[in-house]
């Protein structure tokens, strides 16, 4: 009985010792993979089965992830193939797009008081119609013979000076001074000094600061979210503050939607302007201070966080209605709400791919580099927020023809 004893002492003694032998191994491997990543070799793409827990999201996507590599091995990832090559490209590519629109909006699209053409045919005008009164003039000139009476001919000569014209047809002018000119005895009527007025200059724009807001909360949105989906592979704390700027970024884009929309629609009702825009900034406030807790990014809570952002897109229902009640007979009014129509179905396309993880939930692991439920949704959101500029765009049409007085 003693030696059977010691035996299995001696078994158990092993076992253990070979556990730590084997714990150590996998350390010195694992540290020598480290090594290896920080000497700038290239990092592993590892399994779902082999992410941390915090890095569990979608359990239908199974390989192609970066786990914890280095800052440095992580930006350049940029450059490589992995499952968040395309979501990251998606809307980097989308924000120059916006950036582009921005500066459309600033330098092309007019900000002077009436439209270009419009003043451009104005001074054309101003400078043909004298043109083409001593152009006629020289033509009467021109056709009399010597023969004809003299009197006539110095006439017409006073009526070409300069310092002296009558009014032009369509122009407001003032009479100054009134004089008479003799010729031969005869007495011409009153060749009048006048004074022209300038014509009154245009409405001035309506502000561009709604939708330059629209524009910039669109830039923030999808520049944080190419940061969050590049670096958050880096650590736990850095994936916890990039998803949450990530959260602040789809909130603010859909707040910032709603200013072009409110602000114009209600120009000149303050009360209606000031409640619209004043509950929709104090929800997107509030959800990003939900979507601080911990718990929110749970993959268990995905479905808390999709109808969160949805209800904050579908109050945008309320004003869209008010407005087409008190302006549905204005045509920008209601291609501005045709544009809004197609950006909800867009939005709302988005979010239910997006909490429905099709279509890698029908078939694991063949959708996870291209075409899973996250790059769809990316481009979803680029989609609907264009369409929302293009209403934006109507927006301005309207407001700077008929204003408030």
């Amino acid at each position: 009985m003693g030696e059977v004893v010691c035996i299995e002492e001696t078994i158990a003694t092993s076992t253990i010792a070979f556990g730590e032998a084997c714990s150590m191994e996998k350390e010195e491997i694992k540290e020598k993979g480290e090594d290896k990543c920080k000497e700038g070799n290239k990092c592993k793409l590892v399994c779902y089965s082999d992410l941390p827990d915090y890095m569990k999201d979608n359990e239908f996507i199974l390989g192609y992830y970066r786990c914890e590599w280095p800052m440095k091995e992580t930006l350049l990832s940029i450059f490589s193939i992995h499952n968040e090559t395309l979501n990251v490209w998606s809307h980097l590519i989308g924000f120059f797009i916006f950036l582009c629109l921005t500066i459309f909006t600033a330098m092309v699209i007019p900000r002077i008081g009436g439209s270009i053409s419009s003043k451009i045919q104005q001074n054309l005008d101003q400078l043909v119609e004298p043109n083409r009164r001593e152009a006629q003039l020289g033509v009467i000139a021109t056709i009399l013979s010597p023969s004809h009476d003299e009197q006539l001919r110095e006439i017409i000569q006073m009526q070409m000076q300069p310092q002296c014209s009558w009014p032009l047809i369509g122009t407001t002018e003032i009479p100054t001074t009134c004089r008479s000119s003799h010729v031969n005895n005869h007495t011409n009527a009153c060749v009048q000094t006048t004074k022209t007025t300038p014509p009154a200059p245009g409405p001035e724009p309506i502000t561009r600061w709604p939708l330059f807001a629209f524009l910039s909360g669109a830039m923030f949105c999808l520049l944080i979210s190419t940061i969050c989906h590049l670096i958050s592979c880096h650590s736990e704390q850095t994936a916890y503050i990039s998803l949450r700027l990530d959260y602040a970024g789809i909130s603010a884009l859909i707040v910032t939607s709603f200013y072009p929309l409110v602000y114009y629609s209600f120009l000149c009702d303050p009360f209606y302007r000031h409640l619209y825009m004043g509950f929709i900034t104090i929800f997107g406030i509030a959800t990003v201070l939900v979507s601080m807790v911990p718990v929110f990014q749970m993959p268990s809570f995905r479905h808390v966080r999709a109808a969160l952002f949805s209800c904050m897109g579908v109050s945008g229902f309320v004003p869209v209605v008010h407005k087409l009640i008190w302006f549905h007979y204005r045509p920008e009014v209601v291609a501005s709400t045709v544009f809004e129509a197609f950006m909800g179905m867009f939005y709302g396309l988005g979010v239910m791919i997006y909490a429905t993880r099709v279509p890698e939930r029908w078939f694991p692991g063949k959708f996870d580099l291209v075409g899973h439920s996250h790059q769809l949704f990316h481009l979803l959101v680029i989609a609907g927020a264009y369409t929302h500029y293009l209403a934006g765009l109507e927006y301005l049409k309207w407001r700077d023809v008929q204003q408030c007085w």
